[in-house]
């Protein structure tokens, strides 16, 4: 199912670099304090060293890695402090923009956005129920006509992705997201505090559950499901 991007499309080569890099980041193919080495990445998307640098600026802004003396650029951590920061952000930031969106919102957004539910539904994997999540998401928000908004939540829908795949990067559990309905129901009948009340509810809730690490060890992760 297509995504409403509110971003522009960046097609330059540190776009296309970070964008690459940010998506290995998010689904933990390039895992937590793991190096990235400004000489491979060059060779492999047959760039200079500048565009690199670049897309690494741009990824430090997401906060997707760190900059470290000496010791180069690194993936950055995240621990449940900035889980809960992500989740507070998100519920402001979403339930401004659903304010704003729900006069305009149609019958066409909420056919599509139900059809996202199902599809939900139906997720046999993390990654399947992560792409429907945020596009029931994007479908109700992004006739807030706000793309500096837009863009701001849809970085933080980024970073609950991360957190997401952090902690379930295998056993996914299927699930019904009986909020997501109760937000729908209540936008068709105009109950947009209703509404607005569910979705911020929705998104701050932060799940955990303990995963196994490289090591044999099982750790506890955190993630915004939501």
């Amino acid at each position: 199912m297509a995504r409403p991007n509110p971003k522009k499309p960046d097609n330059t080569v540190a776009g296309r670099i970070s964008r690459a890099l940010a998506e290995r980041i998010v689904a933990g193919e390039l895992e937590p304090g793991s190096r990235l080495r400004q000489d491979h990445i060059a060779e492999e998307f047959g760039a200079s060293h500048v565009p690199v640098r670049e897309a690494f600026r741009r990824l430090e802004a997401q906060g997707l890695v760190v900059s470290e003396p000496r010791r180069g650029v690194r993936v950055a951590l995240f621990d449940v402090g900035e889980v809960r920061e992500v989740a507070e952000m998100r519920a402001a930031l979403e339930v401004l923009a659903l304010r704003h969106a729900a006069p305009h919102l149609t019958r066409a957004i909420f056919e599509q956005a139900e059809e996202a539910i199902r599809a939900g539904d139906r997720s046999v994997d993390v990654r399947s129920w992560e792409e429907a999540n945020r596009t029931f998401h994007r479908l109700i928000l992004t006739p807030c006509g706000m793309p500096r908004l837009l863009a701001a939540i849809d970085d933080l829908h980024a970073a609950s992705a991360r957190f997401l795949f952090a902690a379930w990067r295998s056993e996914w559990e299927a699930r019904t997201d009986h909020d997501h309905r109760a937000i729908l129901a209540a936008l068709k009948q105009g109950q947009v505090e209703t509404a607005a009340a569910i979705l911020e509810r929705h998104v701050r809730w932060i799940g955990q559950r303990p995963v196994a690490t490289t090591s044999g060890r099982t750790r506890d992760a955190f993630a915004i499901i939501g």
